[in-house]
């Protein structure tokens, strides 16, 4: 019953920006999630905000350029992703957890499908 679907992926180039969204739905959640993969590589932490208080966390790489989001009216979290590098290509999946549920993968209970971001040189 709970969902969570990430969007807004694609190609872009060096230096340009692209904005992230993921939709919860299904259940009350008291924190949400970046995480994102390159091919080959082990699933690496981006950014989070607790969905009550809105504090935020990011991973070192993406500091000073990503910046995540909320709209709590739309039960939405946004990844605004500017400054982009071609070392930020990877798929990006959200995700989220709630106190009712038992913690999963990286202390999140649930997680969505990913989406394909791509930085050319």
């Amino acid at each position: 019953q709970v969902h969570v679907v990430e969007s807004g992926g694609g190609l872009v180039q060096a230096g340009g920006s692209l904005r992230l969204s993921c939709a919860a739905s299904g259940g009350t959640f008291s924190n949400m999630g970046w995480f994102h993969q390159a091919p080959g590589q082990a699933r690496e932490f981006v950014a989070s905000i607790n969905w009550s208080v809105c504090r935020t966390s990011y991973g070192d790489s993406v500091k000073c350029r990503f910046t995540i989001s909320r709209d709590r009216g739309k039960n939405t979290m946004y990844l605004q992703m500017n400054s982009l590098k071609p070392e930020d290509t990877a798929v990006y999946y959200c995700a989220a957890h709630s106190p009712v549920y038992a913690r999963g993968p990286y202390g999140y209970a649930f997680w969505g499908q990913g989406t394909q971001v791509t930085v050319s040189s």
